[in-house]
Order: C-alpha cells, then structure tokens, then sequence
C-alpha cells in the first residue's frame, strides 16, 4: 500500500499576541506573529481501501477520537469525496497544551499529506480554508511561513525574518485553551498594531497574566528563563520562551533547565517542511 513517513508537523512560537476584541459568536480577535521552529511531531500515513480511517497508536492523555488528525482525514474525505482511507502513526514529541500549536499543526500536517497520498488535488488555499474548520491556527501551518495573524488566525500576511535561536521551556503542566480564554480578568480590548509599525512598538502576550495566575508553574518558568534572556509565554501556554544570539548560548541554558522541566533548543525555520507538496 502507499505510505508517506515521517512527515513533520512543526511547533509555532508567538512572538506577541494581543487580544483585540471579541466576535458575538464567543470567538476572540486577535493579532500575533507567529514563527515557525524545528520542534516537530511527526506522523506516517498508509493508504487503506474502503475508507476507514484511524489512528493506530497509542497517544497519552490523547484518544484516538478525540485527536485532530483523524478529524482532518475525514474532513478531506468529506470535502472531496474520497473513498480511500488511512492508517495513522502519531509521534507525538511536543506537549499537549502547551502553546506550540502542536494539535493544529498536527492537523495540517494530516491534510497536506493525505491530499498528496490520496491524490485529491486540492490547492493551498482551499486546504486552508478547510482546516479553519478545525481549528484556528491550522491555516497558518497550511500557508508555512512566517505570518502576522488577525481576525480568529485566518488572515494571513507574510513576513520575512531573520534566522533565530530560541530556547523554549515546558514548566511540566497542561493548560487548557479554553479556560484561559474564559477567565474573566483576561485583556479583550488591545489597540490593534498597523502592520508595518509592529517591529518598533511595545508588545506582549495578553493571555500571559491569566495563564500566570491560574497556573504558578509558568510564572516560575517564566521568572528563570528571564534571569537568562527576555522571556514570554507562548500561545495560551504551558511553555515559554526566549530569543538567545546563538546555538551555544541556547545550549547551556538547556543544560541548566530545572528538574522536572523540559527544555529544547529551536530554530526558526523559514518554511514548512511540506510547503511544497502543495500549490
């Protein structure tokens, strides 16, 4: 049968994320600049005849059902009318709740390579506008490169930024999007930045202080990495993250992460990995 393996889904960074309002429907509007790094899951895919498809491995604190990956393979099914199925093998390395979009990158990772291995043909755009469907950051994973993100994460405009190191903390704790986005203290009105001013203003996470109060764990996290370089929560959280000017100086703060954290070094990428197995 036809597979595809090791097929990466890349973790994003969000250098600042304002809360800009709120839609009547509940969802939130924001802006935030998101950089794609070299953390990854990765998945393989196997064609299976008769159009089941699952995913066959185990995922702590992850059921199958649950999991956006097989949500984006039906997806496509229905939105294209294909017969074929899958098999799914999901190595999931980042953690869950996390910030790092890894559920959403998962889930474009699953539509850009099932549209390559069942041969459906659907172009970017489209398969972007299918994965707002499950979630808001699985456009920018589709589009794979570099954005400032607006509206709910479905208005893209490309950036072009230097090569950087990061290092990134996971403080040991999962933290639910959604609760961060109810809590009632969070910032919803932040002035919206114009583009080509975002560089020189003063920016932040509006999700930060909530994520802190709820969660001491990443106000700790917070608080050591920035003995080392400007620190800042990603996405909703658990991890955060800091800028650093080189490989060296990322790996010897790694070396002295706490125990019981985890850390990594990353670097941007420039592009996704998949960016051209599509049009």
């Amino acid at each position: 049968m036809k597979c595809l393996a090791a097929c990466p889904a890349p973790a994003k960074l969000n250098v600042f994320l304002h809360v800009t309002g709120r839609r009547a429907d509940g969802y939130h509007l924001l802006q935030s600049l998101f950089r794609l790094i070299d953390l990854a899951d990765s998945l393989d895919f196997e064609v299976r005849a008769g159009g089941g498809v699952r995913r066959v491995n185990s995922v702590p604190g992850l059921a199958s059902e649950d999991d956006l990956v097989v949500r984006a393979a039906r997806l496509l099914q229905a939105e294209t009318g294909c017969r074929l199925g899958a098999d799914i093998t999901l190595d999931k390395r980042l953690p869950l709740g996390a910030g790092l979009g890894g559920g959403s990158s998962d889930a474009a990772t699953t539509l850009i390579a099932l549209n390559r291995l069942w041969g459906t043909g659907v172009a970017r755009e489209r398969l972007a506008a299918i994965g707002l469907n499950l979630g808001a950051d699985v456009p920018f994973f589709i589009h794979g490169s570099d954005a400032l993100v607006e509206g709910i994460g479905e208005v893209l405009t490309p950036v072009s930024l230097p090569t950087a190191h990061f290092v990134v903390l996971w403080p040991g704790v999962c933290v639910p999007t959604g609760a961060i986005f109810a809590a009632p203290d969070l910032t919803r009105n932040s002035e919206p930045i114009r583009i080509a001013d975002f560089a020189s203003r003063a920016t932040r996470n509006d999700l930060q202080a909530v994520a802190c109060r709820l969660y001491p764990e990443v106000a700790a996290a917070i608080e050591w990495l920035g003995q080392h370089a400007p620190a800042r929560m990603t996405g909703s959280g658990a991890c955060v993250f800091a800028q650093v000017d080189s490989a060296t100086a990322a790996a010897d703060i790694v070396a002295a992460c706490p125990q019981g954290w985890r850390a990594w070094h990353a670097r941007s990428l420039s592009r996704h990995p998949l960016h051209g197995w599509l049009d």
